[in-house]
């Protein structure tokens, strides 16, 4: 069985009207102006799929409103800027932090339904022989592009598996590391994709020498990211005139990804 919680990085860089705010928001000199010029500019999630949006099941931010159901289609969300609240904490952080070149700020957090396994993009089953002087490991794990709106690499990969039992030796493959202090065996994936062997199908294995056996099988955790693409196929517009996003970052990490046996 496994269980996943991912999270999803989504952020874009504007390349006019926020370099001014920013400077202007330094030396004090925000106009009323300028302010209404951001309080009328409203930024739009764009479902880029249909089936996406019917998974979005809960969004929530200090600095945005959701726009009227009325104006939207089935396929988009309007959200509009409350620029007063982001002057302030940008103004709060400009404070604390003085010669930082940029800020962050966190516009829009939302939450997707998952499908079970067919949600995940990377499915994982494993199998223990336990026995008094030995224990046997074996992890199959299988790339899914299904999960994904458009299959990319999941890199950084690592699988880290506790083993009790007093263990003496390992012997594993691919090589994983033991940690005696942690009792925990770590395998690291370079990264998997459907051009990765096998279509991205592989085990991992390992036999562990005992010396207060047996062991109890354990649940293993899991951490992977992809660069340029999310789960959820949601994808951002900015709306206003003079103004554009000059950079889109997309990402999605693991949170809590578990594999029991």
């Amino acid at each position: 069985m496994v269980m996943a919680r991912f999270v999803e990085d989504f952020w874009g860089e504007k390349n006019s009207g926020f370099d001014v705010l920013y400077h202007n928001m330094k030396h004090g000199q925000i106009s009323t102006k300028e302010l209404a010029d951001f309080v009328r500019e409203r930024a739009t999630i764009e479902e880029a799929y249909s089936r996406s949006m019917t998974k979005l099941a809960k969004s929530a931010s200090n600095y945005s409103q959701l726009g009227d159901p009325s104006q939207c289609d089935s396929n988009t969300k309007d959200f509009w800027m409350n620029m007063q609240a982001v002057t302030v904490y940008l103004k709060k952080l400009s404070e604390q932090n003085p010669a930082a070149s940029y800020y962050n700020v966190d516009v829009l957090k939302y939450q997707v339904s998952s499908n079970g396994i067919q949600s995940t993009p990377l499915n994982l089953a494993t199998y223990w022989k336990c026995s008094a002087g030995t224990t046997d490991l074996r992890v199959d794990y299988k790339y899914n592009p299904e999960a994904m709106v458009a299959p990319s690499v999941l890199s950084n990969i690592q699988v880290v598996v506790p083993v009790d039992g007093g263990v003496t030796n390992m012997q594993s493959l691919p090589p994983a590391i033991w940690n005696a202090e942690q009792m925990k065996a770590f395998w690291k994936l370079s990264g998997i994709s459907e051009k990765s062997e096998n279509g991205g199908s592989g085990s991992l294995r390992a036999k562990f020498d005992l010396s207060e056996g047996p062991s109890k099988p354990t649940t293993l955790a899991v951490q992977f990211l992809s660069e340029g693409n999310t789960l959820s196929g949601v994808d951002i517009e900015l709306v206003g005139t003079g103004y554009r996003l000059s950079l889109v970052k997309k990402r999605f990490a693991t949170g809590r990804y578990l594999a029991d046996y």
